[in-house]
């Protein structure tokens, strides 16, 4: 009986993964700060700034997701995230015709600068039907970063 509720029940970790790359380091946007600040995969400089730096702005049960959706260009968080050389991976809907002139809307992905992401007003965002899926910090940009 538990093993069918457990097999039933669905969980949001299909955007929570840590990857690595010789020169960045990609974070799923299903993160909340405390998911990665408690991830063994987190390199110890990245969980030192966000303790030290953005949970003073920000609150721990925030995702990623949704903190970039809502980051404004003026804000410390932006400068933080921009002194990282933060990238952002997003989905946008557009419009795709058929052979036949049918239209329908598909996803496309983009890559964003942290510049780029935050000139997009709220309206644009919703509109667009945005979905922020991963972020990318530079591995340069967190190892200059003094903490």
């Amino acid at each position: 009986m538990k093993e069918k509720a457990r097999q039933s029940t669905t969980k949001y970790e299909d955007f929570k993964y840590v990857l690595q790359d010789a020169g960045n380091l990609y974070l799923g946007a299903g993160f909340s700060y405390e998911e990665l600040l408690e991830a063994e995969t987190v390199p110890f400089k990245l969980k030192a700034i966000l303790s030290h730096y953005i949970l003073k702005e920000s609150a721990s049960e925030t995702t990623l997701e949704s903190e970039f959706y809502y980051l404004k260009e003026d804000t410390f968080l932006y400068e933080t995230y921009r002194q990282l050389k933060t990238k952002v991976k997003v989905q946008v809907q557009r419009e795709k015709k058929s052979l036949t002139g049918k239209t329908s809307l598909i996803y496309q992905e983009k890559i964003f600068t942290l510049q780029e992401l935050a000139a997009v007003n709220l309206a644009r965002k919703k509109a667009s039907g945005m979905l922020i899926r991963e972020i990318i910090i530079s591995k340069l940009g967190m190892m200059t970063f003094s903490v």
